[in-house]
C-alpha cells in the first residue's frame, strides 16, 4: 500500500462521501474513486459500502482506518524528527503535563544535568492529554505519561512510580473533615460538579462541569467553588491556601512512566531514561 492511497482512504472514510473527500484532497472525484477501488482489489476486501447518499465503512474498512491513521501519523513523525535532527543541535525535547509530577520532573532534570554527557533539554509543559500526542507526532523525544489516563501503546516505557488519587475540594467543605471519601460521594455534590476532560477514552472521571484545559485553570475553578476534582496524590504539592485534599479509596491507581519511541537510538535519551529509573 502507498501512503497516498491511505490518505485518500482516510479522507473518504472520515467524510463518508467521495465528493466531499475529493474536495478536501483538492482532486477530482473519478480518480479518487478509482484509487479506492484499486486498493480494495489489491487487498481483496470491500472497504466501503457505496450508497446514493455516500459511503460507510465495512468491518474491514474500520480496521484499515485505524491502522492507516497510525501509519500516516508515523510517517509524519518521521518527517518531523528528520527535519529536527538536521536543523537543531544535540538536545532532547521532554514533554509533561503542566502541574503533574512536578517534584519528579525537577529531580529528573537536575540529576540528568549532572551526567557527564548530558545535552540541553527543552521542557514542554502541555495541557491535559496532550503529551502523548506530541510524543507520537515527533515533536517530543520523551514524555512523562500517566496510566490509565494516557495510552502507552506503541511506546517503550519504564515505570517510575504508582500512587493513589485524592479529591481536591475548597477548604471548609463538609467532606474535608473526613479521612477519606469514595467516588460515589463526589458524583452529585451540590454546586461542585466533576469537570469534563478533553479525553475521549473515558479514563478520567468525567462529569457535567466545565471542560478542563490545564492544571492552573483546574485549581482556580476549585478555589472558586465551581468544581471538585480527582487527581493523583502528587498534586498535593501544587495546592495553595483554600484547597484541601482527601484520599479517594476506590479511585484507580495512577502509574507515572517515562515513554519514548521504540526505534530511538539516541544515547542522550538512553541516559535520561537511566537517570529516571535510578531516581
Amino acid at each position: 500500500m502507498e501512503t497516498r492511497e491511505l490518505r485518500y482512504f482516510v479522507a473518504v472514510a472520515e467524510e463518508a462521501h467521495f465528493g466531499r473527500a475529493a474536495q478536501r484532497l483538492g482532486m477530482a472525484q473519478p480518480p479518487l474513486s478509482r484509487a479506492i477501488s484499486q486498493l480494495e482489489r489489491r487487498l481483496g476486501v470491500e472497504l466501503l459500502e457505496r450508497t446514493s447518499r455516500g459511503a460507510t465503512l465495512t468491518e474491514a474498512g474500520a480496521v484499515l482506518l485505524r491502522e492507516a491513521r497510525a501509519v500516516l501519523d508515523a510517517v509524519e513523525a518521521a518527517e518531523r524528527r528528520t527535519r529536527r535532527a538536521a536543523s537543531a543541535g544535540p538536545g532532547l525535547v521532554l514533554v509533561a503535563k503542566a502541574g503533574a509530577s512536578s517534584e519528579l520532573l525537577a529531580k529528573l532534570l537536575d540529576a540528568y544535568a549532572s551526567e557527564p554527557d548530558a545535552v540541553p533539554v527543552d521542557v514542554v509543559l502541555c495541557g491535559v492529554a496532550e503529551q502523548e500526542r506530541l510524543l507520537r507526532d515527533g515533536r517530543a523525544d520523551v514524555a512523562l505519561l500517566h496510566r490509565p489516563f494516557d495510552s502507552t501503546a506503541g511506546f517503550d516505557i519504564e515505570e517510575l512510580g504508582t500512587e493513589g488519587q485524592v479529591a481536591i475540594l475548597p477548604s471548609g467543605h463538609p467532606l474535608t473533615v473526613r479521612d477519606h471519601v469514595r467516588m460515589a460521594d463526589l458524583e452529585d455534590l451540590p454546586g461542585l460538579p466533576l469537570p469534563r476532560w478533553p479525553c475521549p477514552d473515558g479514563t478520567y472521571p468525567d462529569g457535567p462541569g466545565p471542560q478542563i484545559r490545564d492544571q492552573t485553570q483546574l485549581l482556580q475553578l476549585v478555589s472558586l467553588g465551581r468544581v471538585c476534582v480527582v487527581v493523583p496524590e502528587s498534586a498535593r504539592a501544587q495546592l495553595h491556601d483554600g484547597l484541601s485534599a482527601i484520599p479517594v479509596l476506590d479511585a484507580p491507581l495512577v502509574t507515572t512512566v517515562i515513554a519514548w519511541p521504540p526505534h530511538s537510538r539516541s544515547r542522550a535519551l538512553a541516559a535520561m531514561v537511566r537517570t529516571a529509573t535510578r531516581l
